[in-house]
Parts: structure tokens; sequence; C-alpha cells
């Protein structure tokens, strides 16, 4: 009878475990998926780290706006390598064009959706696009 116990209790351990991780992963709910708004600047930071990359821009709405610093969430460098960044993609100083889907409550930050590098005219994007539909 002890057995059965102890599983039971290891198994409960295991599962309250796991479900702490998942809890500590957000949900992207905070952005607008509805909205894009397109910003020029210069990248400020780019720090490659898990669990999410995430751009420090300091740029104005193509609308119009002040410059301001900008927070900019991407995926996973994991995610994002398997579509061809790296950790050199983008760099400080670099003059960009980025469009996101801003944050709901009106702060400076957002949820990457593509990038133009202005020198080179190279757009990056975070989806990734199967081998057989690219052009």
């Amino acid at each position: 009878m002890k057995r059965p116990v102890a599983a039971l209790v290891l198994t409960a351990l295991a599962a309250l475990t796991s479900a702490g991780a998942a809890l500590a992963h957000h949900s992207f709910a905070m952005y607008d998926g509805t909205k894009v708004v397109t910003l020029k600047g210069a990248v400020k930071n780019f720090q490659w780290t898990n669990p999410h990359v995430i751009v420090w821009f300091m740029g104005a709405p193509i609308s119009g706006g002040a410059p301001q610093l900008w927070t900019i969430e991407l995926t996973s460098p994991g995610n994002l390598t398997r579509i061809g960044w790296t950790r050199k993609s983008l760099n400080p100083g670099d003059a960009v064009e980025v469009q996101i889907n801003p944050l709901r409550d009106g702060q400076p930050g957002g949820s990457f959706k593509t990038a133009k590098l202005l020198a080179t005219g190279q757009v990056l994007t975070a989806n990734w696009v199967p081998p057989s539909a690219k052009p």
C-alpha cells in the first residue's frame, strides 16, 4: 500500500513543478494584435537571450510623435535561429524601420512583426516560411 501512495505523491510533485514553469511563461495578450505601428529610428540594444529576444529601440512612430525608447519583444533565440537570425542580425546603432503590434496599455513597446535595415534594405521577420512558399 505504501508504493501507490509514494507514486501518487511523486506524480503530484512533478505536476506542480512543471506547472510553475508553464505559469512563468506569459502570453502575448498584452499586445494588440489588431494594430500595427511602424517606427523609425535606431537599435539601442539587442538582447539575444531566452525566453524571448528583446530589442531596445530609440525611435518614433512614422505617424508622428517624439522619439522615445521602445521595448520590442520577439520569440526565442532558438526559433529565430531556425529561420536564419543570429545574435548579430541587429546591432546597436543600426538604422531600422520596424513594425510592431503595440502594447495595449499605450506604453512604448510591442511585439515584433518586421524590421527593415535602412542601410541595406534587408527585411527581417520572425515568421517561419516553408521552403516551398519562398519566392
